[in-house]
């Protein structure tokens, strides 16, 4: 069985880096989470497609 939260998969949309991940419960998932410093922005979705979506329109604050 794989290792929970191995990151797959990714790729970056501007500062936003999208993965893809197994969870300990054996779904897969997909995550988006912001790089910029004092952000702090961060999703996990069910589909690719949101989670890609959730990185194109995230407008960082820090």
């Amino acid at each position: 069985m794989p290792r929970p939260n191995r990151f797959y998969d990714v790729i970056q949309i501007g500062p936003v880096k999208v993965g893809t991940f197994n969870n300990g419960r054996g779904q897969t998932r997909h995550t988006a989470a912001c790089t910029a410093p004092g952000c702090g922005f961060s999703t996990e979705h069910r589909d690719r497609s949101a989670a890609e979506l959730a990185a194109r329109t995230h407008r960082c604050n820090p």
